[in-house]
């Protein structure tokens, strides 16, 4: 598990312990109430970090496609493998595209949505320039 997702669970169990202490430390005629409401809480928060991989998985097979549509339109009859970078410290939605015609150079792509895609970073191969590259694009991300 990582680090910043251990801390983050962490936190929230320290914050549901001290709510359900409150709730118990409260009069008898509320404590129904609010022992209730901390339940809720705690299953909202429970299915927020189940719930959250799978949700950032679609988003990143679907904006992957988006991708894939973006530079079959400009970049018409060649090939490419797509990949991102896994890791919480890490952005799901800048991913990695390595053309085939061009071994050792990766172009990493934001994409916002099927409209709003651009290359924000490139790495060249030991040596090269990034204005060398075949598919070295100059517009940079807003």
């Amino acid at each position: 598990m990582h680090p910043i997702t251990l801390l983050e669970i962490s936190m929230c169990a320290a914050c549901i312990m001290i709510l359900f202490a409150i709730t118990f430390l409260l009069p008898k005629k509320s404590r129904k109430l609010s022992f209730i409401t901390a339940s809720s809480i705690t299953l909202i928060v429970l299915s927020f970090f189940v719930i959250r991989p799978y949700w950032i998985d679609y988003q990143v097979s679907n904006k992957t496609e988006q991708l894939d549509h973006f530079l079959e339109k400009r970049y018409p009859d060649q090939e490419w493998e797509i990949g991102h970078q896994t890791g919480r410290q890490y952005n799901p939605y800048h991913l990695k595209v390595e053309f085939e015609n061009e071994k050792g150079w990766i172009y990493t792509y934001s994409v916002v949505d099927e409209k709003n895609i651009c290359q924000n970073a490139w790495t060249p191969p030991e040596g090269s320039l990034p204005k060398e590259g075949k598919h070295f694009e100059r517009n940079q991300c807003e």
